[in-house]
């Protein structure tokens, strides 16, 4: 490779925390929930944000070279990706996941990596989630983010499997309820209990009520690394979990998920899981080491890795499929029938 090449390559890495910026930016002031009805120019987009023109002209420069924005004559435009999952009105929408969870909650957290790499961190510095969800804002800003962040994925997943018989499913860290509710919706005869902090229980509690199912779905408050889960389950989803708690903690969740099922149970991890020779994919990696700067111990799950475990539990029919592509995993295995 041409050294110019090399240094340009180096420097688009370099930068991709100021383009990071550039998107929370723009989700901030709305920009493209403003786009979503029709091509607008920097007079426009400044007049409807209440920014200075140079600003807006500025920083749709970036987000035009991000891709993220398309031109039309002298006006702006959502790109296709921006138009399905940027605005507010898009059905697909996620922007309250990056623009406040990823935004105000995890970014501050990376100032501190190299800290967090050498040890150096403060003593009373953020190690564990029951730490962060203790606080009734912050667990609020978290979930609620959350929340809109993990439909989609709850989505296709309920196209991956195949609900029938399955009447009982356990969700371990289960947040507001996102997976259940979706998964309940997608199958009359399920009903779930959701194990998480209270003070996201108290939240999720409001999202059931909100879909019409309190009835089939029940929150469990509680730390799931610690608190009792009910057993005879059918199926145990952990999403999101392992990838923020301490390694050493994953086989004894894989154990207990196994004791909680039903003979023939299904258990379902959903994560970030790199590719067992490391090589990428670098968004998963790169979620990986966000989730490393507030629990230090936190360990970069692999597929082979994570399979040996699931082996020595007990569990068989293994397998493993992208859910969020290029970003997260589903891995999925199944207790004996007898």
């Amino acid at each position: 490779m041409e050294p110019v090449r090399e240094a340009e390559e180096i420097s688009n890495i370099a930068f991709g925390y100021i383009a990071s910026k550039a998107l929370f930016a723009a989700l901030h002031i709305d920009i493209f929930t403003l786009l979503s009805k029709g091509p607008l120019n920097a007079a426009d987009l400044a007049n409807k944000t209440s920014v200075p023109e140079n600003r807006i002209t500025t920083l749709v420069t970036v987000l035009l070279s991000l891709g993220l924005l398309t031109k039309a004559g002298d006006c702006f435009e959502n790109s296709t990706g921006a138009a399905r999952f940027l605005s507010k009105d898009a059905k697909y929408d996620f922007g309250d996941y990056l623009r406040y969870q990823i935004d105000r909650q995890m970014f501050p957290f990376m100032a501190d990596l190299e800290a967090v790499m050498t040890g150096d961190t403060a003593p009373d510095a953020i190690d564990s989630y029951s730490k962060w969800m203790a606080d009734p804002a912050e667990a609020k800003l978290y979930s609620d983010s959350q929340h809109a962040g993990s439909l989609g994925p709850a989505r296709s997943l309920v196209r991956m499997l195949d609900l029938n018989g399955a009447k009982t499913m356990l969700d371990v860290a289960g947040g507001t309820g996102a997976f259940a509710i979706t998964l309940c919706k997608a199958s009359p005869a399920l009903q779930a209990t959701i194990v998480d902090f209270p003070n996201v229980a108290a939240l999720g509690e409001k999202y059931v009520a909100d879909a019409g199912l309190s009835d089939r779905i029940k929150f469990v408050p509680g730390d799931a690394l610690h608190g009792d889960w009910p057993h005879e389950r059918d199926i145990v989803l952990m999403s999101y979990l392992f990838s923020g708690v301490p390694g050493e903690a994953i086989p004894t969740l894989v154990k207990r998920a196994f004791d909680a099922l039903n003979p023939g149970g299904r258990y379902i991890v959903h994560d970030f899981i790199v590719n067992d020779d490391r090589v990428g994919p670098p968004l998963t990696a790169l979620w990986q080491l966000q989730h490393l700067a507030f629990t230090p111990d936190a360990r970069s799950v692999t597929p082979g890795w994570l399979s040996g475990v699931l082996t020595e539990c007990g569990f068989i029919d293994i397998t493993t499929d992208d859910l969020i592509p290029g970003m997260t995993r589903v891995m999925m295995a199944r207790k004996p029938a007898s």
